[in-house]
């Protein structure tokens, strides 16, 4: 009987590989309910070897945030090729989706930021201005909005809109289909900018 060998990673690898972990389990948990127990649990190794990795509980929280946040601005990129409109709701729908299927994790995010965590908070600031910087600066293709202070300013209110849309729809959705919500937060943005007085 033979074993296939254990691969032994190098520290910047396996530090890696449990982010990785951390990010999958919290998907379904809270932050509060992240624990450095479960992280170790779900990994097969000791507590002391995350201690090792991340220090203590709070460094290790913020790591695990910033690579979701991470992912959260990776798998919401638009389409490199298209009409400005096709490309922005083809990213409006990647954010919605990614918060459906990760939402206890993007909830514990909210609340952290809007709870007075600095750290956490800046995390959630950074992602929210690279989500709505999209908007304004597509590479090659130009932008989809013009880069006034005004249209800043309207984008980012309607970010958090945008937000609190898909995360009351989720808590219930009152009839309301995921088609129909991914409408509502697209033709809600031109709306909005439409305000805008010129000059």
């Amino acid at each position: 009987m033979t074993t296939t060998p254990r691969t032994r990673l190098s520290p910047e690898q396996r530090r890696e590989q449990l982010l990785d972990l951390g990010v999958r389990l919290l998907a379904h948990r809270s932050l509060e309910e992240l624990s450095i127990d479960l992280l170790a649990e779900e990994a097969g190794i000791s507590r002391g070897l995350l201690y090792h990795y991340f220090g203590s509980k709070q460094a290790f929280h913020e790591a695990v945030v910033r690579r979701a946040a991470d992912d959260l601005i990776a798998q919401t990129a638009p389409p490199a090729d298209g009409e400005p409109l096709v490309r922005m709701m083809a990213a409006v729908t990647a954010y919605v989706d990614y918060v459906i299927a990760n939402h206890e994790g993007y909830v514990s995010l909210v609340k952290a930021a809007a709870g007075g965590n600095e750290s956490l908070r800046a995390i959630y600031e950074e992602s929210r201005a690279a989500l709505n910087d999209r908007l304004f600066r597509q590479e090659g293709q130009g932008e989809i909005l013009p880069d006034t202070p005004a249209s800043r300013l309207v984008v980012r209110g309607w970010s958090a809109m945008a937000e609190e849309l898909v995360l009351s729809w989720i808590d219930e959705p009152r009839g309301v289909s995921r088609d129909q919500l991914l409408e509502i937060v697209a033709i809600s943005l031109p709306a909005v900018i439409g305000i805008i007085p010129e000059g």
